[in-house]
């Protein structure tokens, strides 16, 4: 029979990229991470990880392990939150009240894209750290498509994504999506910029037709819908630099080399030299929202950091 913890350990240095960052993930040492995963191999007789130069990749077994064995921990997560409420029901401590009370402990695995750590989740991290002293958080940076990928597959417990207008984001059904806030981008210029000295307000994809642009890489939601915007424009938009991080942006429009279009969460106050004008027809909005594996609804740790995300969230953009 396959180790369920063994999984565990494989999963989390699929997670974390090496055996030693997934040790410290686990609270383990390397060894028995490792130790874990070579008995894992002896078992069904299969190589999981493969040396890749001083470190570990997975195998494509160890890969379809992982993608595999999702299920079946989600179903566990289940099982054991389903106990939990049984026992917290039951009074198992001897008093209803003092079980209500329990300390909310274990690890919420969380996905984000960048802004949102920046502009959301560096205020919910160290409250909850206050707050729940023994629950874990740990965080990494992903896109939307991969954050949902990681939480579909159990690699991470929840995520924070966003969708831009009419740019698809695949739902897997057995993922529960929570809506926070709806965000807003703008046109970043110069202030010498002629469109800014003309004092717009508001600007049209067609004022924009002719601009140098800075984006985000091509796979980017952010640059799907920043073509989807140039709809039936006709050569627009024209992409003459990129760049992963919207701060880098903004230096490179007071830099006089592009227009860029960045959203106000996680935006830091704009220079002196720039301004930011919204655009309409359509409108460049992007919902926000958190998602976790159905499994672990009544997760007494996931809905402490979902509810932390929420109100962290609350009274944020314009819906």
């Amino acid at each position: 029979m396959i180790d369920l913890e063994a999984v565990v350990a494989l999963r989390a240095v699929a997670t974390n990229g090496s055996v030693a960052a997934a040790a410290d993930s686990l609270g383990f040492t390397p060894s028995a991470v490792s130790q874990q995963i070579k008995r894992l191999e002896r078992g069904i007789r299969v190589a999981l990880l493969e040396r890749a130069g001083r470190g570990v990749v997975l195998t494509d077994a160890g890969r379809r392990l992982v993608t595999s064995s999702a299920t079946v921990l989600a179903d566990l997560e289940r099982i054991e939150a389903d106990l939990h409420l049984a026992g917290g029901a039951t009074g198992i401590d001897g008093d209803g009240d003092r079980a209500a009370r329990r300390p909310v402990t274990g690890e919420v695995r969380l996905g984000a894209f960048s802004t949102a750590v920046r502009g959301l989740l560096i205020d919910v991290l160290p409250g909850l750290r206050a707050e729940h002293p023994d629950l874990r958080v740990p965080l990494r940076e992903s896109e939307p498509w991969e954050t949902v990928a990681l939480v579909a597959s159990g690699q991470r417990d929840l995520g924070i994504v966003h969708r831009w207008g009419g740019v698809a984001l695949a739902m897997p059904d057995h993922l529960i999506e929570t809506p926070l806030f709806t965000d807003v981008a703008d046109v970043v210029l110069r202030r010498d910029h002629p469109l800014a000295l003309a004092g717009a307000e508001e600007l049209t994809p067609a004022d924009l037709a002719d601009e140098e642009w800075i984006a985000t890489f091509d796979s980017t939601i952010c640059r799907q819908w920043l073509r989807r915007l140039f709809d039936g424009v006709s050569n627009a938009p024209r992409i003459v630099h990129e760049s992963m991080e919207f701060e880098n942006h903004l230096e490179l429009v007071r830099a006089g080399l592009g227009v860029a279009l960045v959203p106000r969460m996680g935006r830091p106050p704009l220079h002196a030299d720039l301004v930011a004008i919204p655009t309409v027809r359509p409108a460049s909005t992007r919902d926000i929202s958190a998602v976790h594996r159905r499994s672990q609804a009544d997760s007494p740790a996931l809905q402490a950091v979902l509810d932390a995300v929420r109100a962290a969230a609350a009274g944020r953009g314009i819906r």
